[in-house]
C-alpha cells in the first residue's frame, strides 16, 4: 500500500517513544495483566525490564501494549512465516498419456506412474489421444478410463468424469491423501532410512539416502503442473508422449 505522497504505509506497530497516546493498557513480559497505566510509567516499566514498550493493539481503547524484547520477537515471527511457507502445500497436476489400444504391458507402466503420484497426494490427469478412425470409437476411451480408474480406487477417486475434447478424452484423478500427509509421511520414510543406514554403514549410499525417488520417467511421458491448493483444475500447457 501507498500513501498519496509516495511514500510505503509501515505496517510495524509503534515502539516505545513512538507511541503517542496518553495512557495505554498494559501486559507485562508474561502476558499478566497490569492494567490501564500512564505512557510514562510504561515507558519506565520498559526501562526497568530492560525491555521495549510494543503496541500491540493500536485500535483499542485505550491502545493495548506489551513488554517485550522487540528484536527477538520479530526474529522469531520471521522464522514461523518461513516455515509455514517451506510447509505451505501445493497440489501437482500430473499429466498422463494413453492411447485407446495400449498394450498389456504399457498399461501397466503408465499405471504404476499413476499410482505413484496418487500415492504423493497429486492429481493426475488421463489423456486418452484418438486418431484416424479411432475417433469414431469413443467408447474405447471411455472404457480404458473406468478401466484404470477401478484399478486405483483405493488411492484416488474421479474428480473429474469422462469427457470428449476434439481428439482426445479426459478424465481427472484426485487423491484420497491429502498433500500435506503425503509430505508429512514422505519425511517420516526418508527419517527411518536415514536412522537404518546409520545403524548399517555398509550399506551403500542410495540405502542410506532412501531412494527418495522412484525410477525416473522419461519428460515425454508426463506433465505436470502447479496450482494453489483448492484452485480449479486446469490442463498443463505441454503435452506429453503417446503410449
Amino acid at each position: 500500500m501507498w500513501c498519496n505522497r509516495g511514500g510505503s504505509i509501515s505496517t510495524e506497530p509503534r515502539i516505545n517513544d513512538r507511541i503517542r497516546v496518553p495512557e495505554v493498557r498494559l501486559v507485562g513480559p508474561s502476558g499478566e495483566q497490569v492494567g490501564i497505566v500512564p505512557l510514562a510509567k510504561a515507558l519506565e516499566l520498559a526501562q526497568e525490564y530492560d525491555l521495549d514498550l510494543v503496541e500491540v493493539a493500536a485500535s483499542a481503547r485505550p491502545p493495548v501494549c506489551k513488554l517485550m524484547d522487540y528484536g527477538k520477537f520479530k526474529y522469531e515471527s520471521a522464522m514461523k512465516a518461513r516455515e509455514a511457507r517451506k510447509n505451505q502445500a501445493h497440489t501437482v497436476i500430473k499429466e498422463m498419456k494413453l492411447r485407446p489400444k495400449i498394450d498389456p504391458h504399457d498399461y501397466d507402466t503408465k499405471k504404476g506412474h499413476v499410482v505413484r503420484f496418487l500415492k504423493q497426494g497429486d492429481k493426475v490427469k488421463i489423456t486418452i489421444m484418438f486418431r484416424g478412425r479411432e475417433q469414431s470409437r469413443p467408447e474405447l476411451g471411455y472404457r480404458l478410463l473406468q478401466r484404470l480408474a477401478s484399478d486405483v480406487e483405493d488411492l484416488g477417486f474421479i474428480e473429474s468424469n469422462p469427457k470428449q475434447d476434439g481428439r482426445n478424452m479426459i478424465m481427472v484423478l484426485g487423491p484420497h491423501k491429502k498433500k500435506t500427509e503425503a509430505m508429512a509421511e514422505a519425511r517420516e520414510a526418508q527419517a527411518a532410512r536415514k536412522a537404518e543406514a546409520k545403524a548399517n554403514p555398509g550399506k551403500s549410499q542410495n540405502a542410506a539416502d532412501g531412494e527418495i525417488e522412484d525410477a525416473e520417467i522419461a519428460d515425454d511421458e508426463i506433465t505436470d503442473g502447479e496450482i494453489a491448493e483448492g484452485e480449479a483444475v486446469e490442463a498443463p500447457a505441454e503435452a506429453s508422449a503417446e503410449a
